[in-house]
């Protein structure tokens, strides 16, 4: 794919800027003057919401103003992307999200505002989660989900927060590798689908929430969405492992603003993020959430999110991904 067609194709055309006025620059000095509203485009409880919350904490005492989460769900995030994308870049609006709102949902349907409305601030972390299973199936691994899927079509059903979110696309993916009939069930949020998994009404999710209860018992862990094995669970291997190489689709959370927030903001929120990014503190905290700490300056995250874009375009052009 050429280039410019890609830039076209994945909304990120001109990210080094997009007409809008910056603030004046005096104006980011005495940043923050006022509380700092972070917007999660999910509700409460759900994955992004338990990354979003330990960042909002640290970085409330790193520069002295409140940084208030506020939720806001619904249409797979894009109601709480299109408030941030359509605030004023003074600072004082940001979100925190996995790349759902910025890679997949604009790729994948009309969307209320456009990636390039957003600019890059900072990486928090990335999810590390796999596919789990209520526990009643007996399905101890992603060869046996396989299997089971294959002989009884269309009787499994996975829960994810939302069509386009993150834990879809790797749905998708897995339907791609495998052929296998599994339906799909989007809720607004991760919180949503775990009380019905709980319930026992779906069996199948791949969100952070869900490791709680594999460790008590209740659904049983089937890979590890990521390049390596965790310590929290050194006998489950990787999709890798398991026989399914490049089958991994990465959730990663990073903080975005507004496009023409001051550059001078971005630099002291990035640099504040890899400083505690560092701490033993919010590694735990991250671990709590089933995420771990990514280090990245502004630019570096720009890559990133160029790459993963042009990632997902492949996906969806080769999987046939459509969300009606």
């Amino acid at each position: 794919m050429r280039r410019r067609e890609f830039l076209r194709l994945a909304g990120t055309a001109s990210l080094a800027g997009s007409g809008v006025a910056a603030p004046a620059l005096a104006q980011a000095g005495k940043w923050p003057e006022k509380p700092v509203r972070i917007i999660v485009p999910f509700g409460a409880g759900g994955g992004t919401d338990l990354v979003a919350r330990p960042w909002a904490d640290k970085l409330s005492q790193a520069f002295g103003q409140q940084f208030v989460v506020e939720n806001r769900g619904g249409a797979s995030g894009m109601i709480g992307a299109e408030a941030v994308a359509k605030s004023p870049p003074d600072g004082y609006t940001f979100i925190i999200t996995s790349n759902t709102v910025t890679v997949n949902l604009p790729l994948l349907r009309k969307t209320p505002y456009e990636a390039k409305q957003f600019e890059p601030v900072a990486r928090v972390g990335d999810v590390v989660c796999g596919f789990v299973v209520l526990t009643r199936h007996g399905i101890n691994s992603i060869k046996e989900l396989v299997e089971f899927a294959k002989k009884n079509p269309g009787k499994l059903t996975f829960g994810s927060s939302g069509p386009g979110t993150g834990p879809h696309l790797r749905y998708e993916m897995l339907r791609y590798r495998t052929g296998v009939d599994i339906l799909h069930v989007p809720y607004r949020g991760g919180a949503d689908s775990l009380v019905d998994l709980l319930a026992g009404s779906i069996d199948l999710m791949n969100e952070p929430n869900t490791l709680p209860h594999v460790k008590a018992g209740k659904f049983n862990l089937l890979n590890i969405n990521h390049s390596t094995r965790i310590a929290d669970f050194p006998n489950v291997p990787t999709l890798t492992e398991a026989g399914y190489p490049n089958s991994d689709m990465p959730i990663w959370f990073s903080i975005w603003a507004p496009r023409g927030v001051p550059k001078e903001i971005v630099d002291q929120i990035n640099a504040k993020v890899v400083e505690i990014s560092k701490t033993d503190d919010m590694k735990g905290r991250l671990h709590l959430a089933g995420a771990v700490p990514v280090i990245q300056t502004v630019a570096e995250m720009n890559t990133f999110w160029e790459n993963d874009t042009r990632n997902m375009v492949e996906l969806i052009k080769a999987a046939n991904i459509k969300i009606e």
